[in-house]
């Protein structure tokens, strides 16, 4: 299951021990790490400009360059986060309430709003909870991937079987949007990679978040230069051979035309080129807090919102054949860093808030399972702080001593 807060370095604290009497003192208060929450917003960022431009890549070898390095990593990278903020360990009655209403409840009302807009709009839904609809295909990963992770935790190579499942299930000519399946095991190696560099404290260990080497910007900036050249300079054979259904990962490889034996390759190389887009993307996000880190904490509301706003370019058809480019596209890239700004404000926050973060007390047998721990508002595991200043517990309340005596401890 998720954590419930960023420490300071992503392992968990432990109260400090007084080396006077070796009794256990106050914890220390867990603080956000900046560098999570600008993270999380420069994937959201990507995932609404990745929708946005959809359009423009059927007339556009730049767009659909520019779409094609973005979906070779910006969900794996969103599935590592994911990941790293999860527990294997056995989950409490509040965990498993969780995935009922920060993911199962908000799923089933967002598919019940676009089947009303599709009837609405084009005159005909068919009502299918188990075909998600457009972006909602992502909360149902998340909740399949929560429920097997304590397993894989069990495995000695937990990665390995975990690449072994993505590859196979390219194999399986009956696995495919229903309920996500496709997708979801086409990830999880992403989502256990992010849980297994916190399980080993590999940020720690090697101080990933400390200051960022020169040596390090420009690597990650030539991957960047690299993938973006070769998107551009072989968009052809990348269309013939349909390369963004590959990075979909939603489809078997006989649908996409590749009945070889070798076609698991494909996806391999694909999982690569994404791991290693992904770490030049960590090693790029700012590690400091900037006036726009605290909208990492509210990545669910855009997630869930902006296909509602981007729906009607979508349907209108309106930036099919919107030349030139190089007005367009930056047109683009503009309007979906300012909609990821506009939807994780306050006052959308709050019109929205019952649908997104729902806390249905009436659906369990005990309703405080609903309420107990507070609101969630991003898909990747982080929770909003509480306002004001984090309490410390008073060790003095309830008559106890501020020092406990060292006697006592038997």
């Amino acid at each position: 299951m998720s954590e419930t807060n960023d420490s300071a370095a992503g392992a968990a604290s432990r109260p400090p021990v007084s080396p006077a009497t070796g009794s256990v003192g106050v914890p220390r208060a867990k603080r956000r790490v900046p560098f999570w929450d600008n993270a999380r917003f420069a994937c959201i960022v990507l995932v609404v400009l990745g929708h946005a431009t959809q359009r423009l890549t059927y007339d556009s070898d730049i767009a659909l360059g520019l779409y094609l390095v973005i979906y070779a990593f910006h969900m794996p990278a969103f599935a590592i986060i994911s990941g790293y903020f999860s527990r294997s360990g056995s989950p409490t009655r509040t965990q498993m309430a969780r995935v009922i209403t920060d993911i199962l409840v908000p799923y089933f009302i967002f598919e019940t709003l676009w089947t009303l807009t599709k009837w609405l709009v084009e005159g005909q839904a068919t009502p299918n909870p188990t075909k998600p609809s457009w972006t909602l295909w992502f909360l149902l990963a998340l909740g399949i991937f929560r429920l097997v992770l304590p397993y894989l935790a069990l495995l000695r190579w937990p990665l390995l079987w975990t690449v072994v499942i993505s590859i196979g299930a390219g194999y399986l000519p009956n696995l495919g949007a229903t309920l996500s399946l496709s997708r979801t095991l086409g990830l999880l190696p992403f989502f256990t990679l992010g849980w297994w560099l916190r399980e080993h404290d590999i940020v720690e260990r090697f101080g990933l978040l400390a200051r960022r080497h020169w040596w390090l910007f420009v690597a990650s900036v030539g991957a960047f230069a690299i993938a973006g050249w070769a998107a551009w300079f072989f968009v052809d054979e990348f269309r013939a051979m349909n390369l963004r259904e590959w990075l979909f990962y939603d489809e078997n490889y006989s649908a996409m035309g590749a009945t070889d034996w070798w076609a698991g390759g494909v996806r391999l190389i694909l999982m690569i080129v994404a791991i290693v887009l992904s770490a030049a993307f960590f090693a790029l996000v700012p590690r400091d807090r900037h006036w726009w880190t605290h909208f990492g904490q509210y990545t669910m509301y855009v997630y869930l919102l902006h296909s509602f706003v981007l729906y009607p370019f979508r349907e209108s058809g309106v930036l099919r054949d919107a030349e030139p480019t190089w007005l367009w596209l930056p047109i683009v890239v503009v309007g979906s860093v300012l909609i990821a700004l506009g939807l994780a404000t306050k006052p959308v926050r709050t019109a929205f808030r019952p649908i997104i973060e729902p806390r249905p007390g009436w659906l369990f047998a005990d309703p405080g399972l609903a309420r107990r721990e507070g609101h969630r508002s991003d898909p990747t595991g982080s929770r909003r702080p509480q306002n004001g200043p984090p309490r410390h517990p008073d060790p003095r309340r309830n008559g106890a001593p501020r020092h406990p005596d060292p006697r006592q401890n038997g």
